[in-house]
């Protein structure tokens, strides 16, 4: 309910203030000089914020900007939080994005941990369905550490995809628990405490919750690591 709110309400913050929020991205979208101080990463900051409640707003309209900034940018920064403008809010240039983005840095492997992250971000029905897809992906590997982290950890940190009432996100991500306990107990721990506020939740999602913890707790041949961490989330 809160991330809708939140949501909602850069929705409508767009739609009122759009004319301004255009003037003053146009501004600061004025090419200058890439400069690593204060006053530049403050100009980057304010751009991104402006482009972030346009994209909000409209979809089409804001997408379209959000892609020329993206295809422009000559730093991280402004082509990043334009990917992620389209990404978050569903512009119909996401997926074109997001291919662009990962061909132009395949070869990071930092970067595309935050590819990786972002999509699993997505405030969307249907974000578990595309992180599964993107197991499937020939730059992910569950034996790869950080890019385990990036996907389900990240979606694990999804307030409404991961707390999906139906309880996916829960036997989702105790699955990935239990398979990656067998090879990195101490990644299935640290990715199993994403459930550590399950008795906050509401009746319907906490039950779900618990079921998927004692599933685990009942699994033979825990790792040290995360029989702590159940026992713990249970007691």
């Amino acid at each position: 309910m809160i991330t809708r709110a939140g949501l909602a309400l850069a929705e409508a913050a767009g739609e009122a203030l759009a004319a301004g929020l255009r003037a003053a991205h146009d501004e600061l979208s004025e090419p200058l000089p890439y400069k690593p101080d204060a006053a530049g990463a403050g100009r980057r900051a304010m751009k991104q914020a402006a482009l972030d409640l346009l994209v909000a707003a409209d979809k089409d309209e804001g997408g379209a900007r959000a892609m020329r900034q993206f295809q422009s940018a000559d730093n991280m920064t402004d082509m990043f939080g334009a990917l992620a403008a389209m990404t978050l809010n569903g512009a119909s240039q996401r997926d074109q994005a997001l291919d662009s983005f990962f061909r132009a840095h395949a070869a990071d492997p930092l970067v595309l941990d935050k590819w990786f992250a972002l999509q699993a971000m997505i405030p969307e029905h249907g974000a578990l369905e595309r992180v599964r897809a993107l197991m499937g992906h020939h730059a992910f590997s569950m034996t790869n550490p950080n890019r385990l982290r990036s996907l389900i950890g990240s979606f694990a940190a999804n307030p409404t995809q991961f707390n999906a009432p139906d309880g996916s996100g829960y036997a989702f991500l105790a699955d990935i628990v239990l398979e990656t306990d067998k090879r990195n107990a101490q990644v299935a721990a640290r990715l199993l405490v994403a459930f550590k506020t399950w008795r906050t939740l509401e009746a319907g999602r906490r039950s779900l919750a618990e079921e998927n913890l004692r599933r685990i707790a009942a699994t033979p041949g825990l790792s040290a690591d995360v029989r702590d961490i159940v026992t713990r989330s249970l007691a």
